[in-house]
């Protein structure tokens, strides 16, 4: 939020403060100030020390500040024509002391042309020769000195300045046009002088995105006197001039309206202007500029209707404002122009008769606040009538600009406006305030200023009472802390009264009470005695918990005002938890760095996800909504983390070869609770299965077996032993023919394959298989079994021999093995699968399994002869299971 100092100092005295000084009260009150802009007040020189620390200046400075006695403030008495030039204008100018001549080209003094002594004269700011300003012609803020020269045959050494030139905005059209007291020959940085400090309004300051919050921070923090704003607070009295109709408070618990009448819109007053500038809003006219003031000043986003278009709208009724969600499908035409078409998600502020504005977010077009021009439609040859539709879309009932005015001020569910804002790309200042949270009690007060400024500014008639249809008001959080907290949280010895007399700077209510320790002990032994002290948050709070939550929040706001620069460094003084292993972690990072080893990278995706995203791999029909999603392609908490582990491959295709590991939870809903979160494992590996190299120019692709082998490195390094593989073409994403189901301890924990060429061409993933795997964690680690022992280094020498079996193809390898095992028992230690082999020579639907065994007894040094007893048994058993013949 840009916050002008002028406009601070109406709220605090800031005498002995300096902008430096400001800054740095807000920044270590965690109001961050992110950039400090001049505008006319002198700024530090280079490398200057702050006046009340050994500090230098550490902030971002931009601007400009204007000399005292080279700018200043001037009267125009006359303005008469160039003699060499229509477009020019000679001004005659008094500064306080002398008469000047000063020529401009300013077209907002054509007007004045040519007419002789002015009845009243024009204010301006006047820059003498020498003065540094900024190029008001140039692209951007280029400096430049003012020089003597001639201009059309006539000596200018001085200027008029506009607002460009003196860094105030972007505005070079014309000059600046003072309110009637400016002092003529003062210093113009006396008069207008200015700085803005651009402050960061983080969530949970959502509070002080506003001049007066600001200022009570740093009231707060300086310990001076917070002045409150003057707002005519008026009779309690209720207003006949409308009635509201609240169909949901839990989307806006309070709605406020009042009306003034009588209005004249002109511009605003230019110290108004100004101020809106500074803080980045653009002047309208003194109607709208009153609506954007107050909000800047006080932090209630106001918007004003048409009454006349809203009595027309009821015909023969009273005005009724209805707030409801819109229908699927409604339309309604903003403020900019645009029709947007709505959903029930919205919710709308209607009269009987339709929608009327966007709630928090933006008005619509018909009942705006009209300023009719009438030489500007005479000159375009419009004829307005009553009721008639002008051509910009605009409606005027009586052919005249607006008079009576309904203003508007409400609270609505911070949430609710966030997704509206984002769903119709409508980022505006309400809708930054309102989707951070406004408390309901600025409505009454926000729309009580803006009344006032509008009668100031406009001359209307503000008509008595106000309507307030209040029907769910907030509660006050009410939360206890007590010394011994702010002790052993913060590190500081406060007493009760202390603690007291910094919250009540944030206007917190307290009240304190002691509380004996030990009634055994004598109430006069002050390590006997605690204070508790019972906080309640001012009505303008809403980001004070309670419970647990609402300790720390209140220790927060004393840390805050004490000063965190002046908080000690202490050792934990709480004793250190029992330390207890958490074996799920344990067991997951085992596993992380297992497959590190085997060299996959690991990923870490979102958990949020669209349901179309997963439909390319894996379809479900229900998934734990997110309330408040930000982003539509992220809405739903994911199904499937292969699917998320897919997309990290997709975002990477273009390596030479990828292998991805997850591990992570997938979210299963449950009708009326929290999700269920099943823990999950994901592999994704393509490409080759080398690096390119000037050696290795021709390595094959990644194929079914390189995930198998990781996967039993894993499982092995898991200390798994009872593990087993089978085909299967239950899975639809998986290649038929290429897919497999791990068992451990004869139970299912996940599946492997190859992807099916269906499911990878909705995915941009190139031409190399992708193989890929999911393991249920939680099954897996069930399967786990009794803590592994350790075999001793065998004593005796092994026998190693070789084996090749015939069997038919519908034979698994695996099965071989198991028979193998079983056969040769204690006495056969190993047993590896090194070939397999398919060929004319063994016949056709058959193929050649080849066995490294190993022999080995614990007890002796095993004979040749045993070995080949053993072995005979194994060829036997395969005989009779398999059908297998020993290839000589």
């Amino acid at each position: 939020m840009k916050l002008p100092i002028s406009w601070l100092k109406d709220f605090v005295d800031l005498d002995s403060l300096t902008v430096e000084d400001i800054a740095r009260a807000f920044t270590f009150g965690g109001l961050e100030v992110e950039e400090i802009q001049y505008v006319g007040l002198p700024m530090p020189a280079e490398g200057a020390k702050d006046m009340h620390s050994s500090q230098r200046h550490e902030f971002k400075t931009s601007g400009i500040g204007w000399d005292r006695d080279k700018i200043v403030v001037a009267e125009i008495r006359a303005v008469n024509p160039h003699p060499n030039a229509d477009r020019l204008t000679l001004c005659d100018l008094f500064d306080g002391k002398e008469e000047h001549v000063v020529l401009t080209g300013a077209p907002n003094l054509f007007e004045f042309k040519g007419k002789g002594k002015l009845p009243k004269p024009i204010k301006v700011a006047w820059a003498k020769e020498g003065s540094t300003l900024y190029d008001g012609h140039a692209d951007g803020l280029v400096l430049t000195t003012l020089k003597r020269t001639k201009i059309r045959g006539v000596e200018s050494y001085s200027m008029v300045c506009s607002e460009k030139e003196l860094g105030i905005s972007e505005e070079h059209e014309g000059i600046i046009i003072l309110d009637d007291d400016a002092p003529v020959g003062a210093p113009l940085a006396d008069y207008i002088g200015d700085a803005v400090l651009e402050v960061k309004i983080n969530p949970n300051m959502a509070r002080n995105a506003n001049v007066f919050g600001l200022a009570r921070e740093l009231a707060a923090m300086t310990g001076r006197k917070l002045k409150q704003p003057t707002v005519d607070r008026g009779p309690k009295t209720v207003g006949d001039f409308a009635s509201i109709e609240i169909t949901d408070p839990t989307l806006n618990p309070r709605f406020v309206l009042g009306l003034i009448r009588d209005v004249e819109i002109k511009p605003s007053p230019y110290w108004a202007q100004r101020r809106l500038k500074l803080a980045g809003m653009r002047p309208i006219n003194n109607v709208v500029d009153a609506t954007n003031y107050a909000m800047l000043e006080l932090g209630e986003p106001l918007h004003a209707f048409d009454y006349a278009v809203l009595k027309t709208r009821a015909g023969k009724k009273p005005v009724k404002i209805i707030t409801r969600v819109a229908q699927d499908g409604e339309k309604l035409t903003t403020l900019d122009g645009v029709e947007r078409k709505l959903t029930a998600m919205n919710v709308l502020v209607c009269d009987e008769k339709g929608p009327l504005s966007i709630a928090g977010v933006m008005g619509g077009a018909e009942s705006e606040v009209y300023e009719a021009s009438k030489e500007v439609l005479d000159a375009k040859g419009i004829e307005v009538k009553a009721e008639e539709k002008l051509p910009h879309g605009k409606v005027s009932t009586r052919g005249q600009s607006t008079t009576n005015i309904l203003l508007e001020g409400a609270a609505w569910n911070f949430i609710n406006i966030r997704r509206t804002a984002r769903q119709h790309n409508l980022p505006s200042e309400a809708s930054f305030r309102f989707s951070r949270g406004v408390h309901p009690a600025l409505a009454e007060i926000g729309v009580r200023r803006g009344l006032q400024l509008m009668a100031e500014w406009s001359g209307g008639t503000i008509a008595p009472g106000l309507v307030d249809n209040y029907p769910l008001p907030p509660k006050d959080a009410v939360v206890e802390i007590t010394t011994n907290d702010v002790k052993r949280i913060l590190g500081i010895q406060l007493s009760a009264e202390e603690i007291v007399s910094l919250l009540a700077r944030l206007e917190f209510k307290c009240d304190i009470r002691e509380t004996i320790l030990d009634t055994r002990k004598s109430k006069s032994e002050l390590s006997n005695i605690e204070y508790r002290i019972s906080v309640t948050t001012p009505p303008h709070r809403m980001d004070i918990g309670e419970g647990v939550i609402g300790v720390a929040d209140i220790l927060e706001e004393i840390a805050r005002l004490y000063g965190f620069d002046r908080i000690p460094e202490t050792r934990l003084a709480d004793p250190l938890p029992p330390q207890v292993s958490n074996l799920v972690y344990e067991w997951e990072e085992h596993a992380r760095d297992i497959l590190v080893r085997l060299g996959l990278q690991e990923v870490v995706s979102y958990r949020m996800t669209s349901p179309e995203r997963e439909a390319r791999l894996v379809a479900h029909s229900h998934y734990a909504a997110i309330a408040n999603p930000i982003t539509p392609e992220r809405r739903v908490l994911r199904r499937s983390l292969l699917a998320s582990v897919l997309e990290a491959a997709e975002k990477n295709a273009r390596a030479e070869s990828l292998a991805l590991f997850e591990i992570g939870p997938v979210f299963e809903p449950n009708k009326n609770d929290l999700p269920n979160e099943p823990s999950r494992l994901a592999l994704v590996m393509t490409g080759l299965r080398a690096a390119t190299a000037w050696d290795a120019k021709d390595s094959p692709a990644l194929d079914f077996f390189d995930l198998k082998g990781r996967i039993e490195l894993l499982l092995s390094g898991l200390r798994y032993t009872d593990v087993s593989y089978s085909a299967t073409d239950s899975v639809n994403y998986l290649h038929p023919g290429k897919a497999a189901e791990v068992k451990v301890n004869g139970q299912i924990v996940g599946v492997f394959g190859e992807l099916h060429p269906l499911v990878k061409e909705k995915y941009e993933l190139g031409n190399a298989p992708i193989l890929v795997a999911e393991f249920d964690l939680d099954a897996l680690r069930a399967a786990e079994g009794p803590a592994y022992g350790i075999i001793p280094v065998a004593d005796f020498p092994p026998v190693y021999e070789d084996i090749a079996v015939i069997v038919d193809e519908s034979v698994a390898a695996a099965r071989v093995e198991g028979l193998i095992r079983k056969t040769g028992g204690k006495s056969v230690s190993a047993v590896r699968l090194f070939d397999v082999y398919r060929g004319d020579q063994i016949g056709a639907g058959k193929k050649s399994l080849a066995y490294n065994l190993t022999y080995q007894a614990p007890d002796k040094t095993m004979t040749d002869a045993e070995a080949a007893q053993i072995r005979n048994k194994i060829v036997k058993r395969l005989e009779q299971e398999v059908g297998a013949k020993l290839r000589s």
